[in-house]
Protein backbone atom coordinates (compact mmCIF):
# COMPACT_ATOMS: atom_id res chain seq x y z
CA UNK A 1 0.00 0.00 0.00
CA UNK A 2 1.35 3.40 -0.93
CA UNK A 3 1.96 5.91 1.85
CA UNK A 4 -0.71 8.34 0.63
CA UNK A 5 -3.36 5.57 0.67
CA UNK A 6 -2.23 4.45 4.10
CA UNK A 7 -2.32 8.00 5.46
CA UNK A 8 -5.80 8.51 4.00
CA UNK A 9 -6.97 5.31 5.69
CA UNK A 10 -5.52 6.37 9.06
CA UNK A 11 -7.20 9.79 8.77
CA UNK A 12 -10.51 8.10 8.00
CA UNK A 13 -10.21 5.82 11.03
CA UNK A 14 -9.41 8.80 13.28
CA UNK A 15 -12.42 10.69 11.90
CA UNK A 16 -14.68 7.67 12.55
CA UNK A 17 -13.47 7.58 16.15
CA UNK A 18 -14.28 11.27 16.63
CA UNK A 19 -17.77 10.74 15.20
CA UNK A 20 -18.38 7.75 17.44
CA UNK A 21 -17.28 9.69 20.53
CA UNK A 22 -19.49 12.63 19.56
CA UNK A 23 -16.54 14.95 18.95
CA UNK A 24 -17.46 15.46 15.27
CA UNK A 25 -20.55 15.31 13.08
CA UNK A 26 -20.91 12.73 10.33
CA UNK A 27 -20.76 14.21 6.85
CA UNK A 28 -23.93 12.34 5.87
CA UNK A 29 -26.61 10.39 7.64
CA UNK A 30 -28.98 7.85 6.15
CA UNK A 31 -32.29 7.38 7.91
CA UNK A 32 -35.06 5.12 6.78
CA UNK A 33 -38.65 5.58 7.91
CA UNK A 34 -40.20 2.96 10.15
CA UNK A 35 -42.38 0.62 8.11
CA UNK A 36 -46.10 0.88 8.84
CA UNK A 37 -46.53 -2.82 9.60
CA UNK A 38 -50.29 -2.71 9.97
CA UNK A 39 -50.75 -0.84 6.68
CA UNK A 40 -48.44 -3.29 4.87
CA UNK A 41 -50.35 -6.27 6.27
CA UNK A 42 -53.74 -4.79 5.45
CA UNK A 43 -52.64 -3.84 1.93
CA UNK A 44 -52.26 -7.53 1.08
CA UNK A 45 -55.36 -8.57 3.00
CA UNK A 46 -53.67 -10.92 5.47
CA UNK A 47 -54.80 -11.57 9.03
CA UNK A 48 -52.24 -11.07 11.77
CA UNK A 49 -51.77 -14.84 12.07
CA UNK A 50 -51.22 -15.31 8.33
CA UNK A 51 -48.93 -12.28 7.99
CA UNK A 52 -46.84 -13.33 11.01
CA UNK A 53 -46.41 -16.76 9.41
CA UNK A 54 -45.46 -15.15 6.09
CA UNK A 55 -42.63 -13.12 7.57
CA UNK A 56 -41.62 -15.73 10.15
CA UNK A 57 -42.38 -13.94 13.41
CA UNK A 58 -44.55 -14.69 16.40
CA UNK A 59 -48.05 -13.19 16.27
CA UNK A 60 -47.37 -11.33 19.52
CA UNK A 61 -44.28 -9.75 17.95
CA UNK A 62 -46.38 -8.58 15.02
CA UNK A 63 -48.98 -7.16 17.41
CA UNK A 64 -46.28 -5.29 19.33
CA UNK A 65 -45.03 -3.78 16.06
CA UNK A 66 -48.52 -2.77 14.97
CA UNK A 67 -49.26 -1.17 18.35
CA UNK A 68 -45.94 0.68 18.38
CA UNK A 69 -44.63 -1.05 21.52
CA UNK A 70 -41.68 -2.42 19.56
CA UNK A 71 -40.18 -1.82 16.13
CA UNK A 72 -38.90 -4.29 13.55
CA UNK A 73 -35.15 -4.36 13.05
CA UNK A 74 -32.62 -5.93 10.73
CA UNK A 75 -33.87 -8.63 8.37
CA UNK A 76 -37.50 -8.16 9.45
CA UNK A 77 -37.37 -4.50 8.44
CA UNK A 78 -35.92 -5.43 5.05
CA UNK A 79 -38.54 -8.14 4.50
CA UNK A 80 -41.31 -5.69 5.36
CA UNK A 81 -39.94 -3.24 2.79
CA UNK A 82 -39.92 -6.03 0.20
CA UNK A 83 -43.50 -7.01 1.02
CA UNK A 84 -44.53 -3.36 0.73
CA UNK A 85 -42.75 -2.89 -2.61
CA UNK A 86 -43.80 -6.13 -4.30
CA UNK A 87 -46.06 -8.39 -2.20
CA UNK A 88 -46.83 -10.79 -5.06
CA UNK A 89 -43.13 -11.53 -5.61
CA UNK A 90 -42.49 -12.12 -1.90
CA UNK A 91 -45.54 -14.35 -1.45
CA UNK A 92 -44.76 -16.23 -4.67
CA UNK A 93 -41.26 -17.04 -3.45
CA UNK A 94 -42.22 -18.19 0.04
CA UNK A 95 -43.63 -21.72 0.21
CA UNK A 96 -47.20 -22.24 1.39
CA UNK A 97 -48.32 -18.61 1.07
CA UNK A 98 -50.90 -17.30 -1.36
CA UNK A 99 -52.41 -13.89 -2.03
Amino acid sequence: MKNDHFNELIASIKEAGKIQRGEAEASRLHEFPEPDVKAIRKSIGFSQVKFAALIGVNVRTLQNWEQGHRHPTGPAKVLLRLVQADPHSVVKNLPGCYL
